[in-house]
């Protein structure tokens, strides 16, 4: 039984964040966390698929990795691009880097599997607000129906499609894709809606444990949050080096070469990453900081995530997402909550998103720099590669690669007092 692992996608809508295949969650990147639970799940050979943007960084991982070459085909391409590393034998076992389950999922789907006649099963589970993905229609467990995002009001039940899919005869579901072929983005569930309208049975397997999808960079911190749930008890690595006059309190992972230095707290749950300096009077709480990073003086980093290699001194960082070697100059902050106390709004592609939450701070990307007194404001984004100049006021989307310089005026007049 093979796992294969649809990690192609361009995460457009989670930019500035370049790829969310590799966004850390207790050091490891979400495709490590979720190959880990499908080998305690039984899953022994796996094949991830990736694009021509990412194949490096997958092959990195040790796992077999095939390209899709047209990622405008979405899950129907990726399935033909799995083809010719199947045999006729084969069961698959398919999931979408969108989603993220706990090992129970893909035991849940494997057990029920072994016992059904069905030549598909999907995973499935009730909502109690839209979700902007597929729903089923079922009749008790025999899916009749499939519709990819039906559009608030005209779901055909509470239940909707997770991807995590077992295909007990994925040849012969590709050979249905490539007789369903359109040019919408929806051809895999047409795929699926033709094998039903055909006899062949289609099974749901109700599922009611932990699910996260991560489409949104807001997403990312939902996450991070169960990630931290995991955490039972304090662990302290043994190269740490913690000052006497330090804080340490609660669920709070310190890994080797860390150094906590006078007077700084931290509040689990929490990470501290390999090599992370958090300097005097530093506050860490509920966050995760990167390997290699440097909390400085007096600076609060609060629910946030921060990718390996940032620089902070005197800042503050909230419910934010900050990648690869970001510097904040000191004085710069991030804004997390609205004045008029509304869930904040990101623009994503065009549009404003709301986050579904009144707290929810800035997203930088990847190797930029921001100089002193930034203010940030709640739901803005800097693009990857970028400098921003200093004492400026970040209200709207800073696209990759930009410099950005505020207009300051300095107004000089004799002093008639001195």
């Amino acid at each position: 039984m093979k796992a294969v692992i649809l990690a192609a996608g361009r995460s457009k809508r989670m930019k500035p964040i370049p790829d969310k295949n590799f966004l850390k969650f207790l050091g490891k990147s979400l495709v490590e966390h979720q190959i880990e639970n499908i080998k305690k799940a039984g899953f022994e050979e796996i094949i991830i698929v990736g694009g021509a943007h990412n194949l490096g960084a997958l092959e990195k991982l040790g796992h077999k990795v095939v390209e899709q070459k047209n990622l405008d085909e979405g899950m129907a391409g990726a399935m033909m691009s799995i083809e010719s590393h199947l045999e006729a034998r084969d069961e698959v076992l398919l999931l979408s880097a969108n989603d993220y389950l706990d090992e129970d999922a893909y035991k849940l789907i494997k057990k029920t599997a072994s016992s059904s006649d069905a030549e598909l099963l999907m995973l499935a589970k009730k909502v109690t607000s839209y979700f902007p993905g597929g729903y089923i229609a079922v009749d008790g467990t025999r899916i009749t129906g499939i519709v990819e995002k039906p559009g608030e009001g005209n779901e055909p039940s509470d239940m909707i499609n997770i991807v995590l899919h077992m295909h007990k005869k994925p040849l012969e579901f590709i050979k249905k894709i490539k007789e369903c072929k359109t040019a919408n983005d929806d051809w895999y569930e047409v795929a699926i809606a033709k094998s039903i309208e055909d006899g062949n049975l289609v099974e749901a397997v109700p599922y009611e444990g932990f699910w996260q999808a991560v489409k949104y960079p807001w997403h990312a911190l939902a996450l991070q949050k169960h990630f931290f749930g995991t955490i039972k008890e304090p662990q302290i690595a043994d190269s740490a080096q913690i000052a006497d006059s330090a804080v340490i309190r609660g669920a709070v992972i310190i890994e080797e070469g860390a150094k906590i230095m006078e007077h700084a707290t931290i509040t689990g749950p929490a990470y501290i990453g390999r090599d992370v300096v958090v300097a005097n009077n530093a506050l860490v709480r509920e966050s995760e900081i990167g390997a290699q990073s440097v909390v400085g003086y007096s600076s609060e980093v609060a629910r946030s995530n921060l990718g390996n290699n940032v620089w902070l001194h005197m800042n503050y960082v909230g419910d934010s997402i900050l990648g690869d070697d970001v510097m904040l100059g000191a004085g710069a902050v991030t804004g997390n909550f609205r004045l008029d106390q509304e869930n904040v709004k990101m623009e994503v592609e065009g549009n404003k998103i709301s986050s579904q939450t009144n707290k929810f701070g800035a997203v930088v990307g990847p190797n930029t720099k921001i100089g002193i007194n930034v203010s940030m404001m709640p739901g803005s984004k800097i693009g990857a590669s970028s400098l921003i100049s200093g004492g400026v006021i970040i209200d709207k989307e800073i696209p990759d690669s930009s410099f950005v310089k505020g207009h300051n005026e300095l107004q000089i007049r004799k002093n008639n007092k001195a």
